[in-house]
């Protein structure tokens, strides 16, 4: 039979040896999927930018300890 004269199923489904499964689910589990990842990667995004404020806010230059350098004089005395 050629494929113009097949006539479209009104449930397509996939075929599987023991059962079938209907494109309607698939399409369900893929669009889920889809959003839970965007989902997860906007709170990763955020996370990541909130870490990398907390690390400046770490690292400025106000709230590390004052270094005792010493002077160009006492390193040639020693």
């Amino acid at each position: 039979m050629s494929p113009a004269n097949q006539k479209p199923s009104p449930n397509p489904e996939l075929n599987l040896l023991l059962f079938s499964i209907p494109q309607s689910l698939l399409l369900n589990i893929g669009t889920a999927s889809i959003l839970l990842l965007l989902t997860a990667g906007q709170v990763s995004v955020k996370a990541l930018e909130s870490l990398g404020q907390a690390s400046e806010e770490l690292f400025r230059g106000d709230r590390l300890p004052i270094l005792d350098f010493p002077e160009d004089n006492e390193l040639k005395n020693s």
